[in-house]
């Protein structure tokens, strides 16, 4: 397979590099310090029990139309930047390229080929002036859930924390013969990719932590555990997580484990920062609209009442603006000084 994989973060760099190694022909579409870092070492994965791998024959650029057409195009930055790489994505396209989805949080694919009242209505939190959809044919799309975890250690260096898992699945639930194909090459990579017949019952029930615990996390400083074990934070997203399960039921989703269990799953992973709470950490824009603003979307089209979530958006929302007006201010005191 030649597969290009754009973004090579913790989850792009895991996938990339155990795609590479187990010897499909990958490209990653990447910039800065990890382009210069992997065009001259490589990738190198940490794996969960220390044993290190480099995948050495990989290509790495920034030229989407050098790197040419792929059979397989992974996505795997952040929902809030795929609008920067759609612009150039088309160049990766050839006749029956598949393109697989890596993002958290309700896709701005969710209602093509869904039928019913929503069928083609776009998700206007993470696609509002509907270019993705333009730049990304959803007939081109297979969607994956990720359930691993793993961190960019240092550019070109990924460390492999848990988890194998990447669902994957048809928008329409059928399963294809290139669903199959794209399942069959990650499993060779040594990753579990089942083809579901509901793929979006599976984003719900990933996201369905990460609307709550991602937030609470951002604006508490807290890990997972620490929000778990604490009655007040927990309640508060017990009651966010019920919200979203009436939201998701009026769409014709149920879950397949309890709001218990999803809760006490996330306390046995300890002390685990949220990726919000790491890019706030980090000074950059939290991933706020594809995991919260989009379900408060499907929550006003469904009339959902969702005060809990409601709150928890509008206070991160404000932390957002703080972050961007503090990150301004550095800019023009540098401005000035230079």
């Amino acid at each position: 397979m030649k597969i290009a994989v754009i973004g090579a973060g913790a989850i792009g760099g895991l996938v990339g590099a155990r795609l590479a190694l187990a010897g499909e022909e990958v490209t990653f579409l990447v910039r800065g310090a990890n382009l210069e870092a992997i065009r001259n070492r490589g990738i190198r994965l940490v794996e969960a029990c220390g044993q290190v791998q480099v995948a050495a024959r990989v290509g790495a650029t920034n030229d989407y139309a050098a790197a040419g057409p792929q059979d397989i195009v992974i996505v795997a930055v952040k929902a809030h930047q795929v609008a920067d790489v759609s612009e150039h994505i088309g160049h990766l396209f050839g006749p029956d390229t598949v393109v697989v989805t890596m993002q958290n949080g309700i896709p701005f694919w969710y209602f093509h080929r869904h039928g019913g009242e929503f069928e083609g209505r776009p998700v206007l939190s993470v696609d509002p002036a509907g270019e993705l959809a333009r730049r990304i044919p959803p007939e081109r799309i297979l969607g994956c859930v990720v359930y691993p975890a793993a961190e960019l250690v240092s550019p070109g260096v990924i460390r492999h924390i848990e988890g194998n898992r990447f669902p994957l699945g048809e928008l329409d639930g059928s399963t294809s013969a290139r669903a199959r194909a794209v399942g069959a090459c990650f499993e060779h990579a040594g990753l579990k990719a089942p083809v579901l017949d509901n793929i979006r019952a599976e984003i719900w029930l990933k996201l369905w932590g990460n609307l709550s615990f991602n937030p609470i996390s951002a604006l508490a400083h807290s890990t997972l555990v620490d929000i778990c074990q604490h009655p007040l934070a927990r309640n508060l997203a017990a009651n966010m997580m019920r919200e979203a399960q009436d939201v998701a039921a009026k769409l014709g989703i149920a879950f397949r484990v309890t709001l218990d269990r999803r809760i006490e799953g996330a306390e046995k992973i300890g002390k685990h920062k949220t990726s919000m709470l790491v890019d706030v950490e980090a000074g950059r824009g939290p991933e706020i609209d594809a995991l919260v603003g989009s379900v408060i979307e499907l929550a006003r089209m469904t009339d959902t009442p969702t005060p809990h979530i409601d709150s928890a958006y509008a206070l991160v929302k404000l932390l957002e603006q703080a972050m961007a007006q503090a990150r301004g201010g550095v800019r023009l005191q540098k401005a000035v000084a230079a």
